[in-house]
């Protein structure tokens, strides 16, 4: 793979802003902005390139809950407090839902996020209809809930609140030690069955980490949170993901043995998905920090995926095959055995749901 001669965008995930174009949506033009000339604000050698700034915008939707019928995924209705994700891990198969907005599935995912504050009050409402019936809610599906902006919103604590309030059980998927600033609500979630939650850690290497997700807590502090939840008797779940092969594989038996070694209950990976814009990006990603073995690293990818960058069927998305995925997954049984450490299935408690009270008033017991 060559190496693509334009330097590293430090501090951010993807390498490119392309727009894509599959929707049909109008393609945009230069107006004179001076956004359009950031390359020729700086010269050469005379200083660092403009950096990129994050933004937020506020929205209010209508509706905050969203339901799914996927045959291979363990939820079936989703939270997402924030769109985009300021962590800017390449990989991140949500990239592509940016693209719906005519936004860059690229740095315009990490630096032109939506947050919405009034989620927790869409789902007290949504919560307290008759018809209602609960199951496990899942938060970090689509976005992180715990990305730095959550320090400023703090919409995530928010919706916790509700539906420890309403008694309903919640999962939470994060790469964010910021978790721990909630670890009130989830030790109190926890002593009624009603909470998960699970840390991705990809690699223990930071500089990697810096690269593949610059801006997600360090390796170490995930671990870290890890133990404390797992302290605080809060159900944990070390996901191992993704596998990228030649990049991260070769973490993959200590992440398990280290979070066994910190009382996690549970441990599972997941390979690595290219949807849509995705593949492009990772393959521009590879060309400016791995050019040397890039062109193996989608050979591998590849040979998991039938021949191809992303598998999108059902129920075989998210089990590769192949001589390398037989590879990897045996790694890993390996691992979980000699660690004590296998797969926990969290069996959240559904009977103990009330329908919340309206009009932002907790219940006192």
């Amino acid at each position: 793979m060559e190496r693509r001669l334009s330097p590293a965008i430090s501090g951010r995930g993807a390498q490119g802003a392309a727009v894509p174009t599959r929707f049909g949506l109008a393609t945009r033009e230069e107006d004179g902005d001076w956004r359009d000339y950031m390359e020729q604000l700086v010269a050469p050698g005379e200083g660092p390139p403009v950096k990129l700034r994050t933004e937020v915008t506020e929205e209010f939707p209508k509706t905050i809950l969203s339901f799914n019928q996927s045959p291979d995924v363990p939820f079936d209705r989703s939270v997402n407090a924030y769109r985009g994700c300021e962590h800017g891990c390449v990989y991140c198969f949500a990239r592509p839902t940016h693209a719906y907005h005519d936004l860059s599935p690229g740095l315009d995912f990490e630096t032109k996020l939506f947050a919405k504050p009034n989620a927790a009050e869409l789902l007290r409402a949504t919560l307290a209809k008759p018809k209602y019936r609960p199951r496990p809610l899942a938060m970090g599906t689509n976005t992180d809930p715990y990305q730095p902006i959550e320090a400023r919103y703090r919409i995530t604590r928010q919706v916790l609140e509700v539906c420890l309030d309403a008694r309903h059980p919640v999962t939470i998927t994060t790469k964010s030690d910021r978790v721990l600033a909630d670890l009130d609500l989830l030790a109190e979630l926890a002593e009624r069955r009603l909470v998960a939650v699970a840390i991705s850690v990809t690699s223990l290497d930071p500089k990697l980490s810096g690269k593949l997700e610059p801006r997600a807590a360090a390796p170490a502090k995930r671990l870290q949170a890890l133990g404390r939840l797992a302290a605080a008797g809060v159900p944990t779940h070390c996901s191992v993901s993704p596998i990228i092969p030649a990049i991260t594989d070769e973490f993959m038996e200590e992440i398990v043995q280290r979070a066994a070694a910190l009382g996690v209950d549970s441990a599972g990976w997941i390979p690595l998905r290219l949807p849509h814009e995705v593949a492009p990006l990772f393959r521009e990603w590879l060309s400016v920090h791995y050019p040397e073995r890039g062109d193996k690293v989608m050979a591998i990818v590849r040979s998991i995926r039938g021949g191809r960058d992303n598998d999108p069927d059902f129920n075989t998305r998210m089990k590769p095959s192949g001589v390398w995925a037989d590879l990897f997954r045996a790694r890993f049984r390996l691992a979980c055995k000699r660690a004590g450490m296998g797969k926990a299935k969290f069996e959240l408690d559904c009977t103990q749901f009330r329908p919340p009270t309206l009009g932002g008033q907790m219940r006192l017991l």
